[in-house]
Parts: structure tokens; C-alpha cells; sequence
């Protein structure tokens, strides 16, 4: 992969060298900066702006997503992730029914319902590292229901809060990677309506 980026990133220069484009100046003063950066920094920009590309969605290449099993029930998954959020040593902080529209369309929101979840250990190194990873918390866990009956829980990926920028300590990377790991896990089990 690292061949592939590497690749299309001189491709990229060297049409735009020929053409005498004035962004590669701009691009060429990025080089520095991404060097002092997390190892997997490019690898998680790139994967990011792969599905912008795609789908055109900021907000889609931000989440991570498990389509909910025919024969499980919201509140089932909603067990599911409260029973493992406090298995995996957090603290479920909120669960707000937003709102049902019973006639909602096929493509319509027809249920949606946020399960938030925290450990609060871990959100305070956080908040003493930086005040700003407090826009990730809680961690949220999205139940959307359409009006065809396909169901999704959706939650933030946290691989640029993680990989974003420079190193994390080690400590903290150590307790990031454990609550990545539990949300995946929560909505992979959730949508599933394991225990």
C-alpha cells in the first residue's frame, strides 16, 4: 500500500511540476510536517479521504458501521452493548431515544436512539493531554433504524483521534487502542445482540 500512495503521490508531483502548478509549492512545505507526525498518520488520511472520494460523505469517512441482524431486536442490541460496555470496564452515561416516525418512508430515519458510554479514567488523561479530545466524548453509539426495516449502529472511528497527529505517550496510545477496541467491539456484538 505504502507503494501504491507513494506512486500516485509522485505521479500527482510530477504532472503538476510539468504543469507548473503553484500548489506544489504548498504541497512540497507539507512534507516536513507530516514527517514529525504518528506513523500511521498518512495510511489514516488516506483511508479517510479514499471514502470521501467514494461517497462524497465527511461524516461517513469519520464512522464505522454494522448492519443489525434481521432477528435482533433494537432493544437487543441496546442490551447487548450495555451488558459488554461494563465487562470492558466503562460506564454507559446516556441512552436517548431521539425520536420514531412510525410512516417514515423506505428511506426514511424512521427510529434513532444514541447510547453513549465512557471510562472516565481514561477520558481524564485525555482532557489533561488536550481539552479538545473532549468533542469525542462520550463515546456514541448511533441506532438508526429506516423505514424498510434495514437497521445500522454507527459510532465514530477513532483512528484520527488515535493516529491523527503526533505520537500519543505511550500510556495514553495503550488506553486509546483499548476503548477503539471496545467500540468496534460494542457494535460488532450489538448488531449481532451477542452477549
Amino acid at each position: 500500500m505504502t507503494k501504491t500512495i507513494l506512486s500516485v503521490l509522485l505521479s500527482t508531483l510530477t504532472v503538476m511540476l510539468m504543469s507548473g502548478c503553484t500548489t506544489m509549492g504548498n504541497m512540497m512545505s507539507m512534507a516536513p510536517a507530516f514527517a514529525s507526525l504518528e506513523s500511521n498518520t498518512q495510511a489514516s488520511y488516506v483511508k479517510m479521504l479514499n471514502v470521501v472520494d467514494e461517497s462524497g460523505d465527511p461524516a461517513k469517512a469519520m464512522m464505522i458501521e454494522e448492519k443489525i441482524l434481521d432477528d435482533v431486536t433494537n432493544d437487543q442490541a441496546v442490551d447487548s452493548i450495555k451488558a459488554i460496555t461494563e465487562e470492558r470496564n466503562m460506564m454507559v452515561t446516556g441512552d436517548v431515544k431521539m425520536y420514531t416516525k412510525n410512516d417514515a418512508g423506505p428511506t426514511e430515519v424512521k427510529h434513532a436512539r444514541i447510547v453513549s458510554v465512557c471510562n472516565l479514567t481514561t477520558a481524564k488523561v485525555f482532557l489533561n493531554h488536550s481539552r479538545y479530545y473532549g468533542g469525542f466524548m462520550p463515546c456514541r453509539i448511533m441506532l438508526i433504524e429506516y423505514g424498510n426495516g434495514d437497521r445500522f449502529l454507527v459510532t465514530m472511528d477513532l483512528q484520527m483521534a488515535i493516529y491523527g497527529g503526533k505520537p500519543l505517550p505511550p500510556a495514553m496510545l495503550k488506553q486509546a487502542l483499548v476503548v477503539k477496541e471496545t467500540m468496534e467491539m460494542l457494535i460488532k456484538k450489538g448488531a449481532k445482540g451477542d452477549f
